[in-house]
């Protein structure tokens, strides 16, 4: 894991308290800051590989298989998109430093996938890696950090994201498995539905406010001027779904839906007591 601008030390003792980060930040300190000192290229997160078994556990959390396309922000020794492309997938990793390029190279060739995988120098900050569906990375929460306005913008919803060891601050994941000392982080990128959205169902006109903080919604929703009761709120990636009631009769309007651009397009299913009825459901975005 290493690209550009190498974090101090102050930065990462005051946002990474934990024994295992402080642990693992002497260590690099003793190791590579004297080489940083004297390099042309500076760098943000010097290189500590992930160990297989974590490597494994990532993939695993990420659902990573045939059909998916894997960026590996910080490659390194390319051990995670080697281990993708094993698995079917296809994908290319991202470092700064030309030496772990080379070495990734070598290892994807002697691990016989590298008509899969590429390899490129350049510095994530300034790559375009929207064409990816699965993100890995082991970096810094503070590069995290900077990195997660530009992973929500580019990546499609839907999208998977995984960290080695450093969450998204106040972006909760999606999934958070902890063992043998490690933790990965899961989230799934979430279509934008803030906003006012209309419909028509059942004979009713409705209006549904939806606020939005990554993955969580909270939604508002309207028959005419008369206010539903709303549960079951989910948003994944680009599937939403909730139940709106109306409190004066008990009827229920169960939605589900992907979300496309200004579009939500999907089912609803109308309860009336015992009886039930299934309709389209087209929501526009005002």
């Amino acid at each position: 894991m290493s690209v550009n601008n190498c974090a101090s030390g102050v930065d990462f003792l005051q946002k990474n308290r934990t024994a295992k980060q402080f642990s693992l930040f002497l260590l690099l300190s003793i190791i590579l800051i004297p080489q940083i000192k004297t390099s042309a290229q500076h760098l943000d997160v010097p290189f500590v590989p992930t160990p297989d078994i974590v490597v494994q556990k990532m993939l695993n959390i990420g659902n990573v298989g045939p059909g998916d396309y894997v960026i590996d922000l910080g490659s390194g020794d390319g051990r995670i998109v080697i281990a993708a492309a094993k698995r079917g997938a296809i994908g290319h990793g991202i470092d700064i430093d030309p030496e772990r390029i080379m070495e990734a190279r070598q290892n994807a060739k002697e691990a016989g996938v590298r008509d899969k995988v590429l390899f490129i120098e350049d510095n994530i900050f300034e790559v375009d890696f929207s064409r990816a569906n699965v993100i890995t990375m082991y970096l810094l929460s503070s590069v995290n950090i900077k990195l997660r306005p530009h992973l929500l913008a580019k990546l499609k919803p839907g999208s998977r994201l995984v960290s080695h060891d450093f969450d998204m601050d106040e972006w909760v994941p999606d999934q958070h498995d902890s063992f043998e000392g490690h933790d990965v982080y899961y989230w799934v990128i979430p279509a934008n539905v803030k906003g006012e959205w209309k419909w028509k169902n059942g004979g009713n006109g409705f209006t549904m406010l939806a606020d939005q903080e990554f993955q969580r919604i909270k939604l508002s929703v309207k028959a005419g001027n008369k206010s539903l009761t709303v549960n079951d709120q989910l948003l994944t990636g680009d599937r939403i779904s909730f139940t709106a009631v109306d409190p004066s009769n008990g009827n229920s309007y169960v939605y589900s839906g992907k979300v496309e651009d200004n579009n939500i397009i999907g089912t609803v299913q109308i309860r009336n007591g015992n009886n039930g009825a299934i309709e389209n459901w087209t929501a526009v975005q005002e």
